[in-house]
């Protein structure tokens, strides 16, 4: 993928400053507090206003993880199979340990669609990109796509569900969004809209406002992902602004705007997709 805003792009700054920043230079530094959801809403208003060429997407986070790159640590938003343990890059054997687990489950997958007569089969085999994004929505295994949503107040209910005190949530910006899938060859980038794909019996794609983010052309095997250097396939690279906050205080000061709690994120045992989730991870000896 490419990065984002190598002409212009304006951000803010760890004080709260807007002016024109590169993405290193925003990965480079603190994220900058809010105090309550008006305030982050009024940030953002601000960003998609002075970066009128970006569509903004948005994750939640508990932690600002960074890793050191030419003597530089850096904000880093990877998918979740490429990530190492302990910040460090995954092995040859990790990576290639988790393309065959990401195989056999989507086959598993296809399967167990059929098994249910859920819609949209012939898509889902033809695709790969949408048994990724349904394997890596439902938890069914890692996969090569970032979890993103389209919504600020879910993108900082999620950052804020877990039991520490401070929450980061990440601005990133990807091009003009059409239909289920955008595949862009400028940005090298795919961009999918869950709730487009995924039946229409699924819950949590709609409730979350769930989008997912892919590099284009996509990285169907491990001897594929042998042609990228492992910085290419950081999402850090599309990041434009990141927030922190203190948890409870910025909920409680947020008025109309409560904090989407944990049951309402994940409304898993009325979600049908969730239960043929589960039988795909046992059934591809991933639970």
């Amino acid at each position: 993928m490419r990065t984002v805003g190598a002409d212009r792009l304006r951000s803010f700054t760890s004080e709260g400053k807007l002016r024109a920043r590169k993405n290193a230079e925003i990965r480079r530094d603190p994220p900058c507090k809010v105090q309550n959801y008006t305030e982050l809403a009024t940030f953002v208003a601000n960003l998609q206003y002075e970066n009128p060429d970006y569509v903004l997407l948005f994750r939640g986070q508990n932690d600002d993880y960074m890793r050191d790159s030419d003597g530089n640590a850096k904000t880093t938003l990877m998918p979740s199979l490429l990530r190492g343990r302990s910040g460090s890059n995954p092995s040859r054997q990790m990576l290639r340990d988790g393309f065959d687990e990401l195989s056999r489950a989507e086959r598993a997958l296809v399967r167990a669609y059929e098994a249910e007569n859920f819609p949209n089969i012939d898509e889902l085999k033809r695709q790969r990109i949408l048994r990724w994004s349904i394997l890596q929505h439902y938890e069914i295994c890692p996969t090569p796509l970032l979890d993103v949503t389209h919504s600020l107040r879910i993108a900082a209910s999620f950052a804020s569900d877990h039991r520490g005190r401070e929450a980061y949530l990440f601005v990133l910006a990807v091009p003009n969004l059409s239909g289920a899938i955008t595949a862009s060859a400028e940005a090298g980038l795919q961009i999918v809209r869950l709730a487009s794909v995924c039946p229409p019996e699924a819950m949590r794609p709609h409730i979350q406002e769930g989008y997912l983010l892919g590099e284009y052309p996509e990285m169907g095997d491990f001897d594929a992902k042998e042609n990228y250097a492992h910085w290419e396939v950081d999402f850090g690279r599309r990041l434009l602004a990141k927030f922190r906050f203190d948890i409870a205080p910025f909920w409680q000061n947020s008025g109309y705007f409560p904090q989407v709690q944990h049951n309402a994120l994940y409304p898993d045992h009325n979600d049908p997709l969730f239960s043929l989730a589960e039988r795909v991870k046992r059934r591809s000896n991933l639970a």
